[in-house]
């Protein structure tokens, strides 16, 4: 009798929302989202998401850059707690959590209101700084031998330092203080909406994906296991390679993918320990959770690799396959105009392209280039997918970074490429991604969803995977416990389904 007449209670809606600074797998601070539902007139806490946090800083980063970021994180995080507790709370109240679109909708609203006020701020700003420069120049009316008094707390300002003087770099988009409290109540609401009617998460974004219609089939994308992460300090000398990812035949079940790679990562340990030393691996484990090392030349990662597998038994091309993420824009030397792909060997964006070809050639056990060239390099990102299209994926991570820039009327806004790494970061919304994924579907881009730098263990990101049926998944490696709670999800989803 219970249920039959709890078919007739009032569904649930949201009463309350609540933002907390918690911190990230590498100490960042980042947000968490709570949401309360009225449930049968009861307040009840649904469910919580924490962000992930993204940083745009380089590892190579001078300790000030470093210092004006972590500042800038702490305020961003501490207003996306405001914004959440106080407006947000108001907007979204009574709303259903189930009606994503709407809920996503008001958020955008939202923020487009932040982003307005914040542009009248700066006019403001540099308004009073235009009145100022123009009161400091000295009237022709002032008397001779008086000095205009300076105004208090103003200095002039070299406005060149603040000018972008790289001619063909794009500026880097500026994010608004704040933005983390759209992504995380976007993602909070979907889970909640996940929860209430009790159905997995992964399902729910597909029934949104599908406007609500049963999805044909629910696929799981391939993992992407980093593997190696190549130290860029000296006395290494190679550059060009920022990670070395293995991806498990299509054939094998995650499970098995996951064990294989395991035990390839045990005998690459065994070959990185100096002989006759006690094993230290432990030491050489990245914040990506996987191993670091330095090398060379582009060639020993890879042959490195390439003994591991052959000493288990394992063929790289069959048994297992490679994935590079370049992470070119790392590399550029702007006076010169060229990458630094070695430690003093310079390559042209045409040079690039050349080796990029001969490396597929010789290695064709890889089976994708991540940023192989900047975003701003158009040409050669088209040279490069032509030459190399019909061999391996060609994906833009870094030259993919914004969502809200990637769509304009319909179409992709980025360069020649096989597909996409996608992030959930700042003022990403659920919807956002579902529309996105469309178009990426629609015009035959691959879609990867990819993990921040400091990553929370929150495993919401395998359940929009699954649910927006991405190709791939790049979760880091298969250490550190934010990163395996990903992996340990995507396996339970399997066993689901």
């Amino acid at each position: 009798k219970a249920n039959y007449f709890s078919k007739f209670s009032k569904a649930p809606v949201i009463c309350k929302l609540v933002g907390r600074k918690v911190f990230d797998g590498v100490g960042q601070p980042t947000l968490e989202v709570e949401i309360y539902c009225t449930v049968k007139n009861y307040e009840k806490r649904i469910c919580s998401t924490v962000m992930s946090s993204h940083s745009q800083i380089p590892e190579n980063a001078l300790p000030g850059t470093t210092e004006a970021d972590e500042k800038e994180r702490n305020d961003s995080v501490n207003t996306a707690v405001e914004w959440v507790n106080e407006s947000l709370n108001t907007t979204l109240r009574d709303m259903k959590p189930t009606e994503q679109c709407k809920v996503d909708k008001m958020l955008g609203e939202y923020f487009t209101k932040k982003v307005e006020e914040k542009r009248e701020i700066q006019k403001q700003e540099e308004k009073e700084v235009t009145l100022a420069l123009t009161s400091c120049t000295p009237s022709a009316t002032a008397l001779p031998g008086k000095k205009k008094a300076e105004r208090p707390g103003f200095r002039l300002f070299d406005f060149n330092i603040f000018c972008n003087t790289d001619i063909d770099k794009d500026p880097v988009e500026a994010v608004l203080c704040g933005s983390l409290a759209i992504g995380g109540t976007s993602l909070a609401v979907a889970k909640a909406g996940a929860t209430i009617s009790r159905i997995p998460l992964y399902l729910h974004i597909a029934l949104l994906k599908c406007n609500q219609d049963s999805p044909k089939e629910i696929t799981l994308p391939l993992p992407m296991v980093t593997l190696l992460k190549c130290e860029k300090l000296s006395p290494a000398k190679l550059k060009l390679v920022k990670e070395v990812m293995l991806i498990p035949p299509v054939q094998l079940s995650v499970k098995q993918g996951i064990e294989r790679v395991l035990d390839i990562q045990k005998e690459m340990i065994r070959l990185l320990e100096p002989p006759g030393k006690m094993p230290q691996a432990s030491k050489r484990i990245s914040h990506l959770g996987c191993l670091i090392t330095g090398c060379d030349n582009v060639e020993q990662p890879l042959l490195l690799m390439q003994t591991a597998c052959n000493n288990i038994g394992l063929e790289l091309g069959t048994d297992m396959y490679l994935a590079i993420n370049c992470a070119a824009h790392e590399l550029m030397d702007y006076a010169k105009g060229k990458y630094e792909i070695l430690t003093g060997m310079f390559k042209s964006p045409d040079e690039m392209v050349d080796m990029y070809v001969e490396l597929i050639n010789k290695f064709p056990f890889i089976i994708a280039l991540i940023d192989p060239l900047r975003k701003e390099d158009r040409q050669q990102w088209n040279n490069v997918c032509c030459a190399l299209g019909s061999k391996c994926y060609l994906i833009a991570e870094d030259a993919a970074t914004y969502i809200s820039k990637l769509k304009i009327d319909q179409n992709i806004n980025i360069p020649t490429c096989s597909g996409v790494v996608l992030k959930y970061i700042n003022q990403t919304k659920v919807s956002d991604l579902i529309e996105l994924t469309g178009l990426l579907d629609g015009q035959r881009h691959i879609t990867i969803l990819g993990s921040p730098d400091g990553e929370s263990s929150d495993d919401s990101l395998v359940d929009l995977a699954v649910g927006l049926g991405a190709r791939f998944i790049k979760l880091g490696g298969l250490s550190r416990g934010e990163r395996v709670t990903k992996y340990n999800r995507l396996l339970a989803i399997e066993d689901e389904l």
